[in-house]
């Protein structure tokens, strides 16, 4: 075949770029690109190496303006239309003002929008009218009390939590031990499940637990892919995620495609998002409501470490009691 013939095809395709500051020992870029659409490239730099555990100490290193500088100017050449700093811990440690004032930091480097993984949690949490949720964490107590803190400042209140109490290598996590210690914490009425850490894989087991669970869940790579994309006027692209696929929200009305009464839905005005227009049809129709926003806990009143059911408490590494 004649090579030059390839010219015909047009290509490559324009791209936009989404900017993403990760810290150093970030492991998961795969499972970022999964929520990414064709015509759009990530662009990834790491924070620079601390020789310290996953803490809150090593969140506020991660977190420092000048790092948060610097990484935005070596992502600079590429271009980005918005930056994304993908890490929860190190976008809580500060509270709201300490998060609002990171992305303030890294668009100081680069005039385009700037999210946060912690600033897109309480975007989608919004999104989806939660405001009493259940908590998942690969963190120590100590983490996981700060994130409770950061949401209850934001007017959310947590129902239950489960943690595996974990300082490294989190990205070796299985899908078990998430599916697992999400079942233990969601044992009363809520609005969403929130998987945390940036380094906690879960794009596969988020659709298998709302299924399973009837609630929203979101992930914390999940909520910064998806409020960047947003940003840039484009969807992210997740099946049968009910952050992204407004049909597989709970209350969402089920429609049999195959009715030749109801006719072809475009995606929009059938409030599918993205490729995966076809959806899943929502809850059955018996499934209650979700419960009623519930005051938010005050961060002196949160509760000692969880020790009763439902709860996963530290462990040795890689697994949970």
């Amino acid at each position: 075949m004649d090579v030059t013939s390839f010219s015909m095809l047009g290509g490559p395709h324009p791209q936009r770029g989404v900017g993403v500051v990760a810290p150093f020992d970030f492991a998961l870029d795969r499972e970022l690109w999964r929520w990414v659409p064709d015509d759009v490239s990530l662009h990834l730099t790491r924070t620079p190496y601390v020789p310290v555990e996953v803490s809150l100490d090593l969140a506020r290193l991660v977190s420092e303006h000048e790092t948060l500088g610097a990484a935005v100017r070596a992502l600079s050449a590429a271009e980005p239309e918005v930056l994304a700093y993908a890490c929860t811990s190190g976008s809580f440690v500060g509270g709201i003002a300490g998060e609002r004032a990171m992305c303030e930091a890294m668009a100081r480097e680069r005039a385009v929008p700037a999210v946060t993984t912690s600033g897109a949690l309480l975007e989608a949490l919004a999104e989806l009218g939660a405001r009493r949720i259940a908590l998942v964490t690969p963190y120590t107590w100590s983490v996981t009390l700060a994130l409770e803190e950061y949401l209850g400042e934001a007017g959310v209140s947590v129902a239950g939590r489960a943690y595996l109490g974990l300082t490294r290598h989190i990205w070796k996590v299985p899908y078990r031990d998430v599916a697992d210690m999400a079942r233990r914490a969601v044992l009363q009425p809520v609005d969403a499940l929130f998987i945390s850490c940036t380094n906690l894989p879960t794009y596969d087991v988020i659709p298998q637990l709302e299924a399973e669970l009837r609630v929203p869940v979101l992930s914390a790579n999940q909520v910064t892919m998806w409020s960047a994309l947003r940003r840039l006027g484009t969807r992210a692209v997740g099946p049968y995620q009910a952050l992204i696929d407004a049909g597989a929200r709970p209350g969402a009305a089920a429609l049999d495609p195959l009715d030749p009464a109801l006719g072809a839905l475009e995606p929009e005005a059938s409030g599918l998002a993205g490729p995966e227009a076809g959806g899943r049809a929502g809850p059955a129709a018996d499934v209650p409501p979700p419960a009623a926003p519930a005051p938010p806990a005050s961060p002196k009143a949160l509760p000692d470490p969880p020790a009763g059911p439902g709860t996963a408490g530290p462990a040795a590494e890689g697994g949970w009691t």
